[in-house]
């Protein structure tokens, strides 16, 4: 066997890239018989294979019981979670290669950071049996930076980052089961009652912040205040003036105010400032992911996907940065060379080459030792992109430009203005020159007021005055947005790890909504553990664990002193947990149970107007959406036998009921019911569908983009979900022998025409 260099990438799209840009007559795509695909290609006479990891190959695994777990160890992820059964094909193919091939040296070409580390690493030691291997480093998937990337290569594996990941994951993991576990041990002892819960090393301070917000807003009491405004009309313009002194705290103030300020409107001065406005710095993982939920409302982890998917299609650089900073040795110039190649930026570079010279970056303080600021690449896609990823890229090049780009010059004019015995001041703005505000075109969202030329003694048209009632307001909530950014300011979590941390308690049921909301099952889980288990929400001692976790990185500690002390807090939140089992059992059970029934309700049913509901049939195991009469004789079983009690639907004995309760499956008083997606999150949107009025739900499968629906299978907004499933439903009304669903069917169409 000739000797063979294993090159491995962590997603399928990277080892594509790495192939093609080091191979130096072309490379050759294979197919593995598990159907994965790989690459070979040969460099300064070696032969190269580039694999995929697709992610974690491995997973955390322990063989202690009950809690706290100590104990940890990797197994392949197919073995471990359901979820992860794709990835055995991965495992399998890079373990026949390994086989096959006689591997001489291993390269470690994953995402630079803990993960990225860690994930490579985990293949080699497992799959290849070496202790150690070499490290590319790259932050884009251009060609040019990945020939860097090989040629200057460290020798040795990035152990400070190997180390600090696996420190965070054996961390994460021995407090996430320790405590999920714990709670529901809790639970089910005292409440009677199965849930899954989690209350993770981050997640539990997190949602404790959001407790503390929901309950500040709760307890808020508005105070009335009055304003007094002035409505203008200049140059055809409509124009609002407010009462110089602001808030008028004293209703008859504000009638006196009122009542004074009559007569001529006459500008009492006109004042003038000009100022410059920076052009803004480039963009981190926080920075943009605060931005692209202000402009197109992605969460947080929607674009962590977006601007991973650019990254892995090489069009943008690496989007887990902590960095502000756009370094020369990633080739500026041609980056926007590349970038001007694109007719949509064209004209924006060469004016940008010609305006700014030298083009030196508008740079922010953070830094981050592995990457650089996020920023477009020398490889731009060469068809222009649409959708979000196309959004995402305009956005991260736009930005990019406006980096480069100088400053933009702005006017203030402040007029003060007098009407009887009073005060009025309104500010007009308007931009001298545009500067980096051009390049970074849609996204700059500047309050343009531009007023003619006036001076003082100038009378002004009045289109009335007006005494506005108003209450002070509460705190703002958080946004998924505005919450990354506090985690950050509090040195909660990672930048990684944010998102998925947000997502997470969204998928827990703990909050809802863009604007922070927090669930009463939320509310109860952060209060009962604020109140019994305080280690658990403790912010400092989260904080301080993260610390010494990137100390790992910074300064080249070790980590089991960091898992040593999260044993011993381990212990103490064991402890409260067991001291006070019975209440947070109750405590919490009491909640789930509420809240369960809560999210079961579906609507109302539009036959016999009861209750519709999320159910389980446990004969198909399948969800669906029904009438809570289903199966409500709970004495009867549905024996051969006879049974005394009376069928709720017909009153009939069940050996001579004529209802097709006989047949186990739904109540024929109400309808048929409504099937449901399959292995999905469904959550009552609490809005009626505007076609045929019933209950619209979300849908939300893993790993998957959520989506919304009507819960009625023949309403109209289904018509164009494909042909298959237009004349299924058409079948289902012309073949269906029960005459429910076909007089359901008739009442949507006859409430559709008397709304219309």
């Amino acid at each position: 066997m000739s000797k063979t260099i294993l090159i491995v990438a962590e997603k399928p799209d990277a080892a594509m890239h790495i192939a093609k840009a080091l191979s130096e007559k072309g490379y050759k795509k294979d197919m593995s018989e598990f159907g994965v695909a790989y690459y070979t290609f040969w460099r300064k006479s070696t032969k190269h294979i580039v694999v995929a990891a697709v992610g974690h190959l491995f997973n955390m695994v322990t063989k202690d019981k009950g809690y706290p777990v100590y104990n940890t160890e990797w197994k392949p992820s197919f073995e471990v979670r359901k979820i992860s059964a794709f990835s055995e094909k991965y495992f399998r193919t890079i373990e026949k290669i390994v086989n096959d091939n006689k591997i001489t040296d291993v390269i470690s070409a994953a995402d630079y950071d803990n993960e990225g580390s860690v994930i490579a690493f985990n293949v080699i030691r497992f799959l290849t049996g070496k202790e150690d291997g070499k490290r590319m480093k790259f932050s884009t998937l251009a060609k040019p930076d990945l020939i860097k990337s090989y040629d200057t290569m460290a020798k040795h594996l990035d152990w400070k980052n190997i180390e600090a990941g696996e420190t965070r994951h054996r961390l994460d993991f021995m407090y996430g089961i320790s405590t999920s576990r714990a709670l529901m041990a809790a639970i089910k002892a005292h409440a009677k009652r199965f849930a899954i819960l989690s209350a993770g090393r981050v997640q539990g301070p997190v949602l404790t912040m959001l407790a503390e917000k929901e309950k500040e807003i709760g307890k808020f009491k508005p105070k009335p205040f009055w304003e007094i405004q002035l409505n203008l009309e200049i140059n055809g313009m409509k124009v609002v003036a407010n009462y110089e002194k602001g808030k008028i705290w004293n209703e008859k103030e504000a009638k006196k105010i009122l009542k004074e300020s009559k007569g001529k409107v006459v500008i009492e001065s006109v004042k003038k400032t000009e100022y410059m406005q920076k052009s803004p710095v480039p963009f981190n993982i926080t920075s943009l992911q605060t931005e692209a939920y202000k402009l197109f409302g992605y969460s947080p982890q929607q674009t962590m996907g977006y601007a991973q998917k650019l990254y892995t299609s090489a069009y943008s650089s690496y989007p887990r940065t902590s960095s502000e900073k756009l370094p020369p040795q990633i080739n500026n110039p041609a980056i926007l060379d590349a970038v001007a190649k694109l007719k949509k930026y064209t004209r924006l570079v060469e004016k940008l080459k010609n305006t700014c010279s030298p083009l030196t970056p508008n740079e922010g303080k953070r830094k981050d030792p592995a990457h650089e600021a996020v920023h477009p690449t020398v490889e731009p896609p060469k068809r222009s992109l649409t959708g979000p990823l196309g959004k995402m890229y305009d956005l991260i090049t736009r930005r990019y430009l406006a980096v480069f780009a100088k400053p933009a010059k702005r006017e203030r004019v402040t007029l003060i203005i007098k009407v009887g015995k009073h005060k009025f001041k309104t500010i007009g703005r308007r931009t001298l020159v545009k500067g980096w505000t051009e390049y970074y075109g849609p996204y700059m969202k500047a309050d343009e007021i531009v007023f003619p030329e006036m001076k003082k003694g100038d009378v002004l048209k009045s289109k009335g005055i007006e005494k506005i009632d108003k209450e002070t307001s509460p705190p703002p909530r958080y946004s998924q947005a505005s919450m990354i950014k506090e985690m950050e300011r509090r040195g909660l979590g990672t930048r990684a790890t944010r998102s998925s941390i947000m997502q997470t308690l969204y998928n827990r049921g703990y909050v809802f909504d863009k604007s922070i909301h927090v669930t009463d099952l939320g509310m109860c889980i952060a209060d009962t553990l604020k109140k019994y288990v305080p280690a658990l929400v403790d912010e400092q001692l989260t904080k301080e664990m993260d610390k010494a976790m990137e100390s790992i990185i910074e300064k080249g500690k070790k980590g089991d002193p960091i898992l040593a002390k999260a044993k011993k807090a381990l212990v103490i939140i064991s402890d409260e947990i067991n001291a006070n089992d019975k209440k947070i059992g109750k405590t919490l059970g009491d909640a789930i149970i509420k809240t369960q029934e809560e999210q079961s309700k579906m609507g109302i049913c539009p036959d016999c107007k009861g209750q519709l509901k999320l159910l389980f049939n446990p004969f198909t195991k399948k969800s669906f959406i029904g009438c809570q009469s289903y199966n409500k004789c709970k004495k009867c079983k549905f024996t051969k036998k006879a049974c005394k009690c009376k069928c709720p639907v017909c009153k009939g004995v069940k050996g001579k009921c004529k209802c097709s309760w006989k047949e186990k499956v739904w109540n024929p008083s109400c309808q048929k019911g409504f099937p449901v997606p399959h292995n999905a999150r469904i959550t009552n949107l609490q809005k009626d569908c505007k076609d045929c009025g019933m209950t619209v739900i979300r849908v939300q499968r893993f790993g998957k983009r959520p989506f919304n629906m009507c819960i009625n299978h023949l309403c109209k907004s289904k018509e164009d979900w494909g042909k298959k499933k237009g004349k299924k439903d058409k079948k289902i009304v012309k073949k269906s022998g029960n005459k429910v669903v076909k007089q359901i069917a008739k009442k949507l169409k006859l409430s559709k025409k008397k709304k219309k």
